[in-house]
């Protein structure tokens, strides 16, 4: 009898040994738990992966050799002390005296806003801190002006301790990252902002746009100027002059403006009398439709973003704006004032406005050219998907690198 390890080909040659394949033990994913301020903002929530926790840097295939990064992020300190209004704001995390009892809860501290009301001594006292305890920080740049602010001294006395201190700095544009440099001499990583708006309800506002498309000649052009409770960085009346003399020659234009109750009521803490009585004026003359209420909650902002044709930024400083991501989400266009980098996170139309003052033709132009071309800067829900995984995989990647 022949063996079958013995058999040979008629030439002599001996097969090929058959060999089974390597079975590799499923690697466990790299743990990293971050301490992200505040975590219960929606941008800091979609800059997770979208189904589970593990992200994966430099694709499946990299992740089926190290087992990917599983980021957890530790929930806003829920404090019993403090009321329900104040557990949130502003963030615990900010106390060095927190950083120093939670330290065995934590790897990386990520930094996004809501320092306001800390001084440029408590900062420092909490990047000591942390660099005491071995504690990476990154620092995502969203503002590089605090849109609540008059001035922009005291959010620079608190950016000259943060930039410099960070080991890795964030931010959403390139011009804030060629600002960062120019400031600073800091190098920043440039990630897009993700979706502000959940995908179920982009699907669904984005196909009623399609189904509802109708003839540009007698449709309705709904303008939205919505005032909110006034941040520093809001120059409306200007603005309102400037959209009111423009809608005249525009049939079928619509200039609805929002306010909330603090501001345009009597009663209210942040109650400005002129700016009431111009609007209620406009509103009894029919030239706006004036709405006055407190404010909205995320199905109704949606909602309302939905309802507009165009919705106008009134600012004359800022950075960046979740707002115009809401309104890419939803497929409602933004006219942007030029202060800023608004142009560089996504496309909008443009009007000249900023410290100096407001450019009243450029931004009577830029509604009509709305009103005629009615543009559309919508993005798919797909396309949306795509950039959370990749700004996910990125933050990952950074928070790895930073523990190596």
């Amino acid at each position: 009898m022949t063996s079958l390890l013995s058999h040979s080909y008629r030439d002599g040659s001996a097969p090929e040994k058959s060999v089974a394949p390597e079975i590799r033990p499923a690697l466990e994913p790299q743990l990293v738990r971050v301490a992200s301020v505040p975590a219960s903002s929606v941008y800091v929530r979609h800059i997770s992966p979208i189904d589970g926790d593990v992200a994966q840097p430099g694709g499946s295939a990299a992740a089926s050799r190290d087992g990917g990064v599983r980021v957890t992020r530790l929930p806003d300190p829920d404090d019993p002390v403090r009321s329900a209004q104040q557990r949130w704001w502003p963030p615990t995390m900010f106390e060095a005296e927190w950083v120093r009892a939670h330290a065995d809860d934590f790897d990386v501290f990520h930094l996004h806003f809501g320092f306001d009301a800390r001084t440029p001594e408590q900062l420092r006292d909490l990047v000591e801190e942390l660099r005491r305890l071995g504690k990476p920080l990154v620092y995502t740049a969203h503002d590089l002006r605090n849109p609540h602010h008059q001035s922009p001294v005291e959010h620079n006395a608190q950016l000259d301790v943060l930039v410099p201190a960070a080991d890795a700095i964030v931010t959403l544009t390139d011009g804030a990252a060629y600002e960062i440099k120019r400031r600073w001499a800091r190098r920043a990583i440039v990630l897009p902002h993700p979706h502000v708006v959940d995908f179920e309800t982009m699907r669904r506002v984005q196909r009623a746009r399609l189904d509802g498309r109708h003839d540009r000649d007698d449709a309705e052009f709904r303008i939205g100027l919505h005032l909110k409770s006034l941040r520093a960085n809001m120059n409306p009346v200007p603005v309102v002059g400037a959209l009111l003399d423009t809608i005249e020659a525009l049939p079928n234009a619509v200039l609805q403006i929002d306010g909330h109750r603090d501001l345009l009521e009597p009663t209210g803490l942040r109650y400005d009398e002129g700016l009431a009585d111009l609007l209620h004026e406009a509103a009894d003359a029919c030239r706006i439709d004036l709405r006055i209420h407190d404010s909205f909650d995320d199905g109704h902002l949606w909602g309302y973003l939905a309802s507009l044709d165009l919705s106008v930024l009134p600012y004359r400083f800022g950075t960046h704006s979740g707002w115009l991501e809401a309104c890419r989400d939803l497929g409602t266009p933004v006219l942007a004032p030029t202060c800023g980098y608004y142009r560089d996170q996504a496309p909008v139309m443009l009007y000249l406005h900023d410290d100096d003052g407001l450019d009243a033709d450029s931004l009577g132009c830029a509604v009509a050219r709305a009103y005629y071309d009615r543009p559309s800067f919508s993005i798919t829900v797909d396309e949306r998907r795509r950039q959370r995984e990749a700004v996910s995989d990125a933050h990952a990647a950074l928070y790895r690198d930073l523990l190596r």
